[in-house]
């Protein structure tokens, strides 16, 4: 069912909200002496029904903020009259990139108390053109690729899980295998239409407004929502080619793939740690991807040269390049038809210094057992810190990054907490290291850690707060201002 149709389905049980009490701080149906009406509106805030009890869930069932109203909107108006409206009554609003589906893992776009805009209900793909596409921020990347790849061109960064929102991302970071050579999701970002915390309606670039163009992306949605945006495509062929292979050990597998990086040999590089036969200790898979035209295939000898992993473990295929980016849509599906996807899921997204990956990865895997993870994967994977370009997108100092992701499922359910705690101690460990958290973790932040995260730039996150939402009521889930 496309979304309109999914939304008017979801209003049917839903009360329309016509007026607001600013002295008892609701919302009505009914407009009644101690109420002012609501802004004319082209979609519609509703009260009850089953968005309410979405949009106070996320992708990690451990934290729940229910809002006491949910906009659909129609039009980007719509967001911008409710902002405004927001502000004169110290009203907080959050824009949920796509309500039942939002990929954080801690309540970090929950709006409990407030307004959460759902941000799915603007999901057009404006324009493709020769080096980029302009689509609203609803728009799952899934869908882009499907309708860029018509013309051969593609996204150059994609997560590996691809029915995300671009405004959803594009807030966080967006990050995937890729990355070594392309920068994040937000470093491929030509332009965007923003409505900010004041409820200034702002299309910004690197040349025009840039300070807010590089406030909102990677900025947690703070400073902006953003509802429409221009990112860059480039060529793909229409295949991959990809290699697995296995090794024993984590050093050999983390040297390959920076040798690899450095080499630009393979298009998208990633890693996983795997339990080990009994599942007892862990087990190491790289995975590498060679993008290709048919009767250009790779010549297999050179691109697995010099390389260290076990011999006789390497695993060969070639699939559509879309099959490829799109591989994990299959896997989802099936999880969420077993119950699984609806498990609470204490994620762990970190960021660790090259120097301190080793280290540091196999340290946490030594304490780490099949059971703490649900049988959810890991991830290890490096990319150039030089590539990331966005301001308040927090990295560690070195040169090389390591992408670190224990992808929790908590088996029972109420493992989840004793997993949350377990991931706090992770991220102190690394903290010490000079580590940073990717923001979608499940990890209990305080405005103090939220300091030491920013570190030097935290003064001009503080202004930039000031400047674009001096009223504060943009996205308070993310527990940065209180």
């Amino acid at each position: 069912m496309k979304r309109r149709g999914f939304l008017r389905g979801a209003l049917a049980s839903a009360a329309a909200v016509v007026a607001y009490s600013p002295s008892r701080g609701v919302w009505a149906a009914q407009p009644d002496p101690d109420t002012i009406n609501i802004p004319d509106l082209d979609g519609e805030l509703v009260l009850a029904g089953s968005l309410l009890a979405d949009a106070a869930d996320d992708f990690g069932h451990i934290i729940s903020a229910a809002p006491v109203a949910v906009l659909i909107p129609g039009s980007t108006s719509d967001i911008v009259k409710l902002i405004k409206f927001a502000n004169d009554h110290d009203i907080k609003v959050g824009g949920m990139s796509m309500i039942g589906n939002t990929h954080s893992c801690y309540g970090q776009s929950q709006v409990g108390g407030g307004v959460v805009i759902d941000m799915s209900a603007l999901s057009e793909i404006h324009e493709i053109t020769e080096d980029s596409a302009v689509v609203d921020a609803g728009v799952r990347w899934r869908e882009l690729v499907q309708a860029s790849l018509a013309v051969g061109k593609s996204p150059p960064t994609l997560t590996d899980y691809l029915d995300l929102s671009v405004g959803g991302t594009l807030s966080c970071g967006g990050i995937g295998g890729q990355a070594f050579i392309h920068g994040l999701q937000v470093d491929n970002v030509l332009e965007l239409l923003v409505v900010t915390g004041k409820g200034k309606l702002v299309t910004c670039s690197p040349k025009k407004k840039r300070k807010l163009f590089e406030s909102v992306l990677a900025g947690l949605g703070q400073f902006g929502i953003i509802v429409r945006a221009r990112v860059r495509l480039v060529d793909v062929p229409p295949m991959a080619r990809v290699y697995t292979a296995l090794y024993t050990d984590l050093v050999a597998m983390t040297s390959d793939q920076e040798f690899l990086m450095d080499e630009c040999r393979f298009d998208y590089i990633e890693g996983f740690a795997e339990p080990a036969e009994g599942g007892q200790g862990w087990i190491y898979k790289i995975e590498l991807v060679k993008y290709f035209a048919p009767g250009d295939e790779p010549n297999d000898a050179e691109q697995l040269e010099d390389l260290a992993f076990n011999e006789g473990s390497e695993v060969i295929t070639d699939v559509p390049y879309f099959t490829f980016v799109d591989r994990v849509t299959p896997q989802v599906e099936f999880l969420k038809q077993i119950g699984v996807w609806g498990l609470p899921h204490p994620w762990i997204d970190v960021f660790v210094p090259g120097s301190e990956t080793d280290d540091f990865v196999q340290g946490v895997l030594n304490q780490t057992t099949l059971a703490d993870t649900g049988q959810g994967p890991i991830l290890i994977y490096p990319f150039k810190r030089a590539n990331v370009t966005r301001r308040f997108m927090a990295m560690p100092d070195d040169e090389t990054v390591f992408l670190f992701s224990i992808l929790r499922t908590a088996v029972p359910p109420d493992a989840a907490q004793q997993l949350v705690d377990a991931n706090r101690g992770i991220y102190e460990e690394l903290r010490d290291l000079g580590g940073k958290r990717y923001p979608i973790s499940a990890i209990p932040f305080s405005v103090q850690d939220w300091k030491d995260h920013f570190g030097g730039r935290w003064g001009s996150f503080v202004q930039a707060k000031c400047k674009y939402d001096p009223c504060n009521v943009l996205t308070p889930g993310q527990g940065i201002f209180s």
